[in-house]
This record gives structure tokens, C-alpha cells and sequence, in this order.
């Protein structure tokens, strides 16, 4: 179940990060990893809406893929023509050869050793969150005081959880747009204030088609 708590006043003592999953992609709704979908504009502009109502944010952050920077131009420019940041640190990983194929054929037909890989490269997992862990402090120290939006992907997002909360059960899903609040504290502490929620996509039909964040998508 999401969680919700959001609050009309940030503290000096902590950012608080709106961490935004990228609207759906083609990829995302076949079930293939990674992608780019114009089918979709409605909840990017959903999402939008519902952060331009919410306290102030100050500045947008965005993984530099297509899918993320899209959906953060739309909510910069909703939430007052904010100044968006760019920043590679906030990409999902890439793939390799196993990229854009359909998730199922990839075992079966094309490139079974991919997939393997796939699934049990722990470097590649370890590297990501590393990167991502480390771009979301710097953000963090750089904006105390301060709300700002991060737009990144589904296993950069899964990556946050994990650093946020290392003892709770893993997520399993990351719906696309999405809402995720983190506190950043002084002294390496994070709160998760609202995880996963999407009360935006209510009426769009999309909680019950849309191919959510799990380990197979971006």
C-alpha cells in the first residue's frame, strides 16, 4: 500500500526529494525493457498538475534518457518554468544486448545468456546503486531546506528504497509517474515520507493496463 504524508514546510535540517518515476513507455506497456511511448502524454501532464498544487519546489533534476527528461520539462514547466538539471548519475543502467527485446523472448529465443546475465550480474547492480545513492546525497547537501524533483527510472528508484531503508522487504513495483518522497538529513540520515503514490492516475484507466517498474523495466 502507498504511504502519504506530505507536509507544507521543509526544514533547514533536511531536503526533501520528490523522486518521480518516468511516464509509460511503448517498452514499459509490451513488456519490453526500456523505450519510448506517445501514447502516454496524459499521465506526465497528470503528475505535473498534482506537484504544481503541492508545496514549492525549487528546482527539477533529471536522468538525461529521453523518458525522464520529458516527463521532467513538463513538470518544470507546470510548477512555475523551474530550472531543470541534467545529470547522468540518475540513468537506469543500460542493458547491453538484451535491450528493447521483449522480456519473455529474451530467455526463450534470442539471447539466453543475456538474460542470465540479466539477472545475476551483482556488479552492475552494485554499480548502479552506488551511482544513483551518491547523486541523490549531492542533491541532498546541495538543497537543504529546500523541495526538488528527481525524475529517474524504476531501478534507480528501487535503488533509493534500498538505501533508505536496507532492512525492509524489497520493492516490488514502481508504477510510472509515480510519487516518492525522501528526507535527506544532516549526518547521512534518510526518511521515506510517501512511497508509490499514484492518487493522479485514479481515473485514467492506467493503474490497471500500465506495466509497472518491477526488475524488468526502466
Amino acid at each position: 500500500m502507498a504511504e502519504s504524508s506530505f507536509d507544507s514546510f521543509v526544514d533547514q535540517a533536511y531536503a526533501e526529494i520528490v523522486v518521480i518515476r518516468h511516464r509509460e513507455t511503448s517498452w514499459n506497456a509490451e513488456r519490453k525493457i526500456q523505450g519510448l511511448n506517445t501514447n502516454s502524454t496524459r499521465i506526465m501532464f497528470l503528475v505535473a498538475e498534482r506537484l504544481s498544487k503541492e508545496p514549492k519546489i525549487s528546482y527539477v533534476y533529471s536522468s538525461d534518457l529521453k523518458r525522464a527528461f520529458e516527463t521532467a520539462q513538463i513538470i518544470a514547466a507546470k510548477c512555475g518554468n523551474l530550472e531543470l538539471l541534467t545529470d547522468p548519475d540518475l540513468r537506469e543502467r543500460h542493458l547491453g544486448d538484451i535491450q528493447g527485446l521483449v522480456y519473455q523472448e529474451a530467455s526463450r529465443i534470442n539471447l539466453p545468456i543475456a538474460y542470465k546475465a540479466f539477472h545475476l550480474t551483482a556488479q552492475t547492480l552494485d554499480n548502479l546503486y552506488d551511482r544513483c545513492t551518491s547523486a541523490l546525497h549531492r542533491i541532498g547537501d546541495k538543497h537543504k531546506g529546500e523541495r526538488v524533483v528527481v525524475v529517474t527510472h524504476g531501478g534507480v528508484i528501487r535503488s533509493l528504497h534500498e538505501r533508505a531503508r536496507p532492512k525492509a522487504r524489497k520493492v516490488d513495483k514502481i508504477l510510472n509517474t509515480s510519487v516518492n518522497v525522501v528526507r535527506l538529513f544532516h549526518g547521512d540520515k534518510w526518511r521515506i515520507q510517501v512511497w508509490g503514490e499514484v492518487t493522479h492516475l485514479d481515473q485514467t484507466g492506467f493503474l490497471k493496463s500500465g506495466f509497472g517498474g518491477d526488475r524488468t523495466s526502466g
